[in-house]
């Protein structure tokens, strides 16, 4: 699993205290405010960064992130809302995922906060599994947004911002104030009819690392109940607005970095354990940049949110120059890289970080395409980690980090590299395992990080939401349509396990939990997107014409 408290007698740090004993600031207010449909004439998040602080023409885009979501109403109780606007009967598949998915329901003082991350009662270890995880649940939320049940993603959105009000602290260190928590577990009290939440904030978490993902992805995830619901008072609330301004500035401060990407701990997102992905990994960069343009829609123009908001564009114009200079590789590039020259001081130097091209691992000669591309996985000085990454990807075109061709080229690479990307499950967390001595030394001999297992070239079909948001954005729904026959053959029949092992992900993983909560959830997303893609809006965000891309050569090279 992810972060998280390790077995199931779970202690808290002294300095905290579980929301039955106070209250930081009153939820109930909210949690019972009637929500309001607005009609706007303009989506809040259509403003292009040069409305805030660059001259230049407001943007007009006619696109999937210029309407909301349809609140469709439910037609019965496992049955999406979504599928009763299509003439095709749904898969029988998709009332057992809603059965499953609704019995991980965790409700605190009558409300539903949550889904616990598997409901495996086969398996003899709880450890951190009937805990609410932040990255976990952000699937269950979209398929419930999607289907008309707004109320518990809102109480979720609440109830982990009041968490992130607690004093954190590992030992005799404290942590900074806008740091979400990785997950969190609801104690019920039989006896005195008392629930309490206690939270991890990565004090429990193997390793010991703080969740850098867990605040993006709540950041991402008020964005998309807003534009589900078309309603913004929930964002706009002191709370809200408060809740994002002190998880940017945990971001944004100054300090020693030369680059506007994120320095980060190795196990700090979805892949938790020592992975080699220490530095600036491509998830963290691609959902920064996300949550970065999510908050910018959505923060007020008060004195203190101008501020915020002119650090926010500064900050994107220089990441997305960054990532797509730096971190992208096709063709045309891995040969620029292949004859660099190095040791070369100047500014006018072109191999800027002095990759060495020995340097240059042998599979990547035979894995990259004359047709495609990607963002790899790290880029620092001497250091290119070279590893394709599924969710960093996807991200980058959901969030328009990659520009139009970049992305298209990412979905060329899919169908050029099918059988090493997505096999026979849908979809391969990265690409290649690393094995034998490299293994010993990134992993620290990790046994459960083994040669195509979990994080180490597994296939985990929650990437499949994500897959399929990204296949619906660049227009390439046939992708998306063979990933999903491909997990529809399996998933079901094998008890929507966590992910699965082997090159192809043939087999089901070695110590993986069966009936995991978000294998369930972005199956079902995955589903109600094609069959309706003007869910989208959600989760996907256009391209602002401010940031123009620097790479003016094709993205996708040909030979």
């Amino acid at each position: 699993m992810v972060q998280g408290m390790e077995g199931t007698g779970m202690t808290k740090v002294a300095s905290h205290t579980s929301i039955s004993e106070i209250d930081d600031f009153d939820l109930s207010r909210l949690l019972d405010k009637p929500r309001l449909n607005i009609e706007r004439q303009r989506s809040f998040d259509d403003r292009s960064m040069s409305d805030f602080s660059i001259s230049g023409n407001i943007k007009a885009v006619d696109s999937f992130d210029n309407f909301n979501s349809p609140r469709g109403t439910r037609s019965g109780f496992n049955t999406p809302a979504s599928s009763t606007r299509n003439s095709f009967e749904p898969h029988p598949m998709v009332a057992d995922a809603w059965e499953a998915l609704r019995r991980s329901l965790v409700s605190f003082r009558g409300q539903p906060v949550g889904t616990i991350a598997a409901y495996d009662h086969a398996s003899e270890e709880v450890l951190n599994y009937d805990q609410v995880f932040v990255r976990d649940f952000v699937p269950s939320a979209l398929a419930f947004l999607m289907n008309g049940e707004t109320d518990i993603v809102k109480n979720f959105l609440l109830r982990t911002l009041q968490l992130q009000s607690w004093e954190k602290r590992i030992d005799r260190f404290k942590l900074g104030e806008g740091v979400m928590p990785a997950s969190f577990k609801v104690l019920h009290d039989p006896v005195k009819g008392v629930d309490t939440i206690v939270a991890d904030f990565g004090e429990s978490a193997i390793g010991r690392v703080a969740p850098v993902d867990s605040g993006f992805w709540w950041i991402i995830l008020l964005r998309a109940y807003t534009k589900s619901t078309g309603d913004m008072s929930l964002a706009e609330t002191p709370e809200c607005q408060r809740g994002m301004k002190l998880i940017l500035t945990l971001c944004l401060s100054e300090g020693f970095d030369t680059f506007p990407t994120l320095l980060c701990a190795d196990g700090c997102c979805m892949i938790d354990r020592r992975m080699g992905v220490y530095g600036y990994p491509i998830e963290i960069q691609a959902l920064f940049f996300m949550a970065l343009r999510c908050a910018l829609a959505m923060l007020k123009h008060d004195a203190e949110g101008k501020e915020c908001i002119e650090r926010i564009v500064k900050r994107l114009h220089a990441l997305s120059y960054h990532m797509r200079s730096y971190f992208w590789l096709d063709f045309e590039q891995l040969n620029a890289i292949y004859r660099y020259k190095t040791e070369e001081y100047s500014h006018t130097a072109v191999n800027k970080f002095n990759v060495i091209p020995d340097s240059l691992p042998d599979w990547l000669f035979e894995f990259m395409p004359c047709r495609g591309g990607y963002f790899v996985g790290n880029v620092s000085p001497a250091r290119m980690d070279f590893r394709w990454f599924a969710l960093g990807n996807c991200v980058a075109i959901l969030s328009s980090l990659a520009t139009p061709e970049q992305s298209a080229a990412i979905m060329d690479l899919f169908e050029e590299r099918w059988e090493e990307l997505v096999g026979e499950m849908p979809l391969k967390i990265c690409y290649p395992a690393i094995e034998n001595h490299e293994w010993r030394i990134v992993t620290g001999c990790d046994s459960k990080n083994t040669r195509w297992s979990y994080h180490n070239g597994g296939s985990w079909p929650v990437l499949l939401w994500l897959l399929t948001a990204a296949c619906i954005k660049t227009g390439r729904p046939q992708i998306a349509r063979r990933a999903i026959d491909l997990a529809e053959s399996r998933l079901l029949k094998d008890g929507w396990p966590e992910y699965y092992d082997g090159k192809l992900g043939r087999y089901i993983g070695k110590q993986a939990r069966k009936f995991q909560t978000w294998s369930i959830a972005g199956y079902l997303v995955a589903k109600m997107l094609l069959e309706d893609p003007s869910h989208l809006g959600m989760v996907s965000l256009e391209e602002d014409k401010a940031m123009k891309p620097v790479i003016k050569r094709s993205a996708s090279w040909t030979c």
